[in-house]
């Protein structure tokens, strides 16, 4: 439905009597998209980019707005430890954590009062148990969010990570009663643990442990793909989303996709951009299309698809096509989280839902890596 209304707009602009409906339905499609999101957070099945970030740097930058949306009679504290180092999350799901938990916090303290964040590292020898939670052994940074309001009941403590369970129902702030649930699914799919503890009329203290890492670990792991390289010609190249990528003219992409409406979306959105592209239904036609067509630059594929599934598909043309670069689209990180190909420098992914923007960014992206490799 997004991909759809992204093509529809590039016909119908402002000025159009229809599109302000699909604007509408664009917008509908997205909150949609958005609750799906939070339920596959809960479920640990959200596709999640992790890199390596630098705790006190995070929450500093995420701080102004932190700030805003706390509002004028809620004070914001940060106190940071000392060797922090560094965690391997998704920066935006991050950054959703610590916004989940400071509204949530807002919400306890109506009539004003403090929101503190306190950073630290702790390494643990034998496991630590928190309420219902187990910290196991192991070094972690450590991330407390601490709110000087109404605190939790003793008998809501145990359920507050339930999707659809509130305490907020029938007030002004009440939601969907997923903010938390999705705190704990995505710290738990970092291979992380929150915890809680509160008493009513004490506040509550949301404790996050997220495995730490010193600069050797990052330094001995870290990848630098966007670093330019020798050889590359400025006058090929053109800038999407405030980055530069080569030219599409003469680029060749195969998407491989079983969802007829998916495939069809994402073949007229590459068409519009400049691209050739060639479809198939399956894995199985996907490699013998490529068997008549060495010309293909770029192979987009979904990761479950009947038959040959996207893993198999990409380990196969990675070893009789190495030249083409392979991008994978999914909705579930488990997709490519139980293998090799989730940390392969060679492989890109795209989450689903993804709109005709991020589509494009990201074949432009899979283009550049390969002009750089070569």
């Amino acid at each position: 439905m997004i991909g759809f209304c992204d093509l529809l707009l590039q016909r119908h602009g402002p000025g159009s009597a229809s599109f302000t409906d699909i604007m509408q339905v664009k917008q509908n499609a997205n909150r949609a998209a958005n609750l799906v999101r939070q339920l596959l957070a809960f479920s640990r099945r959200q596709p999640l980019l992790p890199r390596f970030v630098r705790v006190p740097d995070a929450l500093a930058e995420l701080s102004h707005l932190l700030r805003r949306l706390l509002g004028e009679t809620i004070a914001l504290e940060l106190v940071h430890g000392r060797d922090v180092g560094y965690v391997r999350v998704d920066p935006g799901q991050f950054d959703q954590v610590i916004i989940n938990l400071a509204v949530n916090a807002r919400d306890a303290m109506v009539g004003g009062g403090t929101l503190t964040i306190r950073t630290g590292a702790i390494a643990l020898s034998e496991p630590l148990k928190v309420g219902t939670e187990t910290v196991a052994p192991g070094n972690y940074a450590v991330i407390e969010v601490a709110d000087t309001g109404t605190g939790i009941a003793k008998e809501d403590v145990n359920r507050i990570f339930e999707p659809f369970f509130t305490t907020k129902a029938g007030t002004a702030a009440a939601g969907t009663g997923l903010g938390l649930s999705t705190v704990y699914g995505i710290v738990r799919q970092t291979e992380g643990t929150v915890t809680v503890e509160s008493r009513p009329g004490e506040g509550a203290t949301f404790t996050i442990y997220l495995p730490r890492f010193d600069d050797a670990a990052v330094r001995a792991r870290a990848r630098t793909p966007d670093e330019a390289k020798p050889g590359e010609l400025p006058h090929e190249r053109i800038e999407v989303k405030g980055k530069t990528f080569p030219l599409p003219e003469g680029k060749v992409v195969l998407i491989v996709e079983d969802e007829d409406a998916v495939r069809v979306f994402a073949s007229r959105a590459l068409k519009a951009k400049g691209y050739a592209v060639l479809e198939a239904a399956n894995g199985e036609q996907a490699i013998a299309l490529l068997a008549n067509h060495a010309e293909v630059d770029v192979l987009v594929s979904d990761m479950v698809m009947p038959g040959m599934d996207g893993a198999t598909l990409a380990r196969r043309v990675r070893e009789s096509y190495p030249s083409i670069r392979v991008v994978l689209m999914s909705g579930y990180s488990e997709d490519i989280a139980s293998d090799d190909l989730a940390d392969s420098p060679d492989i890109l992914f795209l989450a689903k839902p993804f709109s005709l923007d991020a589509l494009a960014a990201k074949v432009s992206e899979a283009l550049d890596e390969t002009a750089k490799s070569g």
